[in-house]
C-alpha cells in the first residue's frame, strides 16, 4: 500500500505569513482614495479597519509573525495534508504525478477559515464588538460566523441573493454560529435600496453586497468591515497553505513543475502560489509555472481591463488597480458563487502583468465534469469553485500524457462540496447552462470605468 498522505506534526507548522510584496520586480501600484485621487493613507482606512491589518497591508516585512492566540484557533483544524492523486493519474493514464492540498476538512469546509480567524482576532484586540462582510458562496460567511462566534462578536453578513437562493444551507450554517445572514441587495442600506430601485430583481453580485457591508460598518464605532478575499493583509494569512505545502513537498521528495488554483478574489491562489512563487521571483525555480483558474463567465482575469476601478458597486472603498470587468458587473448565476466578483486582487493582477504567472478559463459544464471524475477517484467531493483547479490540472496531465513528460502538479483543493449538492444534482440531472460574455457586454461593463492620474 502507498502512502500517499503527507502531513506535518502540529508542533512544526509555520508560525511566520510570508509577505510577496518585497520580492515583487516590480512595486505594487498603491491604492488611490476615491474622493482625493491620491494614494491611501493608513488613517484613511482606519474607519472600517483595525490598524494592525492597515500595517499588514501595507508592510514592507518579507515575514510577518501569526499570534500564539490565531495559531492556536488554527491548530483545530491545521496542518492540513497534502494528498498525492494516485487514483486520479491511474484514470487519467498520464505520466504526470498530480498532488493537491486540501482545505476543506474544517468546519467552514474551506480555506476561508485562515483569514477569518485572524481578521477576527485583530479586530477583538482593537475593541470591536460587531463585524459586517459579504459572502458570496457562503464559504467566507461561514468561517468569519465560526471567527466571530469563538471570539465572542456579532457578525452581520450580506449574502450575494442568488447565492442566498440556491445555497441555504450556507445560511443555516452561517446562523447556527450566531450570524445573521441578508440576501443582497437589501433594504438595510442606501447602496442596497439604490440597486434594488432600479433593478428589482437583481440577482445581486460581491460588488453590491461589499457596499452594503461597507456602509454598515461606516456607521457604528463599535463596527468594523472584513473581507474574504483581494486585499493584500488576506492573501497574506492565507499563505500558511503554501508554507505547509513546501514542507510536505519536501517530505514527498518532490517539488512541483506547475501550482494551480481557482480564482474569484485571489485569496486561495494567492495561499498556495506565493510561497513556491517565492523561488521563482528570487531566481531559483525561473521555470515554475503557476496558473489561476476561473469561469469563463466571469473572466476577470483573462479578458478584463487592468486598471484602477472600485472594489464594489457603490463606489465606497478605494480604487484598487486590477484586472476588472466594471464594479457595476452583474454576473451570470453560474454555482461557483465565490468566483463571481468583477475584480482580481492587486497582487494577483500585478503579478499576470508581469507574466510571471498565467490566466485560464472553463465552462461550468466542464468543470462539473472534472469534478465528478475526481471524486469517483479521489473519495472528496469538491467545491465547484475548487473543481476549476482541478478541470486546470486535468488539463496539464493530459499534456504530460500527449508529450510524454512527467511534470509535477500541485494543486489547491479550497474547498468541500457537501453543500454544494444541489448544483451537483442540477449538473447531473443535465439542468446547468453555459456561459460566456460576449465583447459588446465587457465593453459596455468597463465603459465607465473612474480614471486615474498617479
Amino acid at each position: 500500500m502507498r502512502d500517499n498522505k503527507f502531513h506535518i506534526h502540529v508542533n512544526d507548522m509555520p508560525n511566520k505569513w510570508y509577505n510577496i510584496l518585497p520580492d515583487l520586480p516590480v512595486p505594487l501600484a498603491p491604492p488611490i482614495h476615491p474622493g482625493t485621487k491620491k494614494p491611501i493613507n493608513p488613517e484613511d482606512l482606519a474607519a472600517i479597519f483595525p490598524m494592525e491589518l492597515i500595517q499588514q497591508e501595507m508592510s514592507p516585512d518579507r515575514f510577518i509573525e501569526i499570534p500564539d492566540e490565531v495559531l492556536d484557533v488554527l491548530s483545530l483544524s491545521r496542518p492540513t495534508p497534502v494528498i498525492r492523486a494516485y487514483r486520479l493519474e491511474k484514470a487519467l493514464d498520464t505520466p504526470a504525478k498530480i498532488y493537491f492540498k486540501y482545505e476543506g476538512a474544517n468546519s467552514s469546509g474551506s480555506h476561508k477559515l485562515n483569514t477569518s480567524i485572524a481578521q477576527a482576532y485583530y479586530n477583538k484586540k482593537a475593541g470591536i464588538k460587531r463585524i459586517a462582510t459579504e459572502t458570496g458562496a457562503g464559504q467566507w460567511g461561514s468561517a468569519l460566523a465560526m471567527a466571530c462566534n469563538h471570539f465572542n462578536m456579532e457578525c452581520q453578513v450580506f449574502m450575494v441573493k442568488v447565492s442566498f437562493q440556491q445555497k441555504p444551507y450556507r445560511k443555516s450554517l452561517m446562523q447556527l454560529f450566531g450570524a445573521e445572514v441578508i440576501p443582497s441587495p437589501s433594504n438595510l442600506t442606501n447602496s442596497g435600496r439604490n440597486v434594488l430601485a432600479q433593478y428589482p430583481d437583481s440577482p445581486g453580485s460581491l460588488g453590491i453586497a461589499i457596499s452594503e457591508a461597507v456602509e454598515v460598518a461606516a456607521q457604528r464605532d463599535d463596527t468594523n468591515y472584513s473581507l474574504g478575499s483581494v486585499l493584500n493583509h488576506v492573501l497574506l494569512h492565507q499563505t500558511i497553505i503554501g508554507e505547509e505545502a513546501r514542507l510536505q513537498m519536501e517530505m514527498a521528495g518532490d517539488y512541483p513543475d506547475i501550482v494551480i488554483a481557482c480564482v474569484g478574489g485571489g485569496s486561495n491562489f494567492g495561499g498556495i502560489a506565493f510561497p513556491f512563487l517565492r523561488d521563482k521571483l528570487t531566481g531559483d525555480k525561473k521555470e515554475l509555472e503557476v496558473i489561476a483558474v476561473e469561469p469563463a463567465s466571469c473572466p476577470t482575469l483573462t479578458r478584463g481591463k487592468f486598471t484602477y476601478d472600485f472594489g464594489d458597486e457603490a463606489g465606497f472603498t478605494p480604487l484598487l488597480k486590477m484586472y476588472t470587468l466594471g464594479h457595476n458587473f452583474i454576473p451570470a448565476k453560474i454555482h461557483s458563487g465565490g468566483l463571481r466578483y468583477h475584480g482580481m486582487s492587486p497582487i494577483v493582477s500585478h503579478l499576470k502583468s508581469l507574466d510571471l504567472i498565467k490566466a485560464e478559463a472553463y465552462y461550468q459544464k466542464e468543470v462539473f465534469e472534472a469534478a465528478v471524475l475526481f471524486a469517483r477517484e479521489e473519495g472528496i467531493v469538491p467545491a465547484p469553485e475548487s473543481s476549476h483547479a482541478i478541470k486546470s490540472a486535468i488539463e496539464q496531465a493530459n499534456k504530460c500524457k500527449e508529450s510524454g513528460e512527467s511534470k509535477t502538479i500541485l494543486f489547491n483543493l479550497s474547498g468541500h462540496g457537501f453543500l454544494d449538492l444541489a448544483a451537483y444534482d442540477a449538473y447531473l440531472s443535465d439542468h446547468l447552462e453555459d456561459h460566456e460574455m460576449t465583447e459588446e457586454e465587457i465593453a459596455e461593463n468597463v465603459k465607465d470605468l473612474p480614471e486615474v492620474l498617479v
